[in-house]
């Protein structure tokens, strides 16, 4: 992954975080007559060029939905694999965000994953912590009902403890236990391969972010189609409940 210095001059906004519903890999490759795992595998090389595109657009926040909560059910053989390619990406991607000073990280219930996956995410997160240019997120074994009755539960035992009061329980407090708190604001949720839901994916987050949708499947998703998405965040007026005229002001 090759990383060009940050280039902002058509754009007036840029959104600071962004997520991705990477969609589409299995029906891209059934379209060609392959087995679901190829698209996959071709999916990778979708995240390279997006994650390079953020980076080279001064994004400071990229999120991508690797691996939801119920893709458990998913046919063992393709789970199988999808395993196998966070193990790659865990082994060979990781190096190069640390070079380009991206700090990686994963985000969502990590037990169930095993002992020798959870070692090489503790490693790769101890790896690129201090790193500023920017911060990819893997969402993998998450679901945003999750996170929420997670963050519920957090300040829960913190009441019980005395630590907090019931009355201290409020949007702020429970924001601060939510997944990717310590990131910007959700800006931009992007979702590829033509469905238009956000499929249990940062619910809370997601509250104000702009939804942009297309029919591109992730395997063709790369820097161009990624440009769009951005350039029609860049033209969409948001209010956050005021006025059009309010916020020409």
């Amino acid at each position: 992954m090759s990383v060009i210095e940050p280039m902002t001059d058509e754009l007036i906004n840029i959104p600071q975080h962004v997520a991705i519903i990477m969609d589409g890999n299995g029906r891209w490759a059934q379209s060609r007559g392959k087995k679901r795992v190829i698209g996959h595998k071709n999916g990778v090389e979708s995240v390279r060029s997006v994650v390079s595109a953020a980076r080279k657009q001064g994004i400071k926040a990229l999120t991508l939905f690797a691996f939801s909560s119920e893709n458990w059910q998913r046919p063992e053989g393709e789970v199988n694999v999808l395993m196998d390619l966070f193990m790659y990406v865990l082994t060979r991607e990781v190096k190069k965000l640390h070079k380009n000073n991206i700090r990686f990280q994963v985000v969502g219930e990590l037990s169930r994953f095993s002992e020798k996956l959870q070692k090489m995410i503790k490693s790769a997160e101890l790896l690129t912590q201090d790193n500023n240019a920017m911060v990819l997120s893997i969402a993998a074994n998450y679901g945003g009902r999750w996170d929420i009755a997670n963050a519920a539960r957090v300040l829960a035992e913190k009441s019980v403890a005395g630590k907090i009061t019931a009355s201290e329980i409020n949007e702020a407090s429970l924001a601060q236990e939510i997944c990717l708190a310590d990131l910007p604001e959700l800006d931009l949720l992007i979702r590829t391969g033509g469905d238009y839901r956000i499929s249990n994916f940062l619910l809370w987050q997601a509250a104000y972010a702009e939804l942009y949708f297309t029919d591109v499947l992730w395997p063709d998703f790369k820097e161009k189609e990624f440009l769009k998405a951005i350039a029609c965040f860049d033209s969409r007026e948001r209010r956050f409940g005021l006025t059009g005229e309010q916020i020409k002001k």
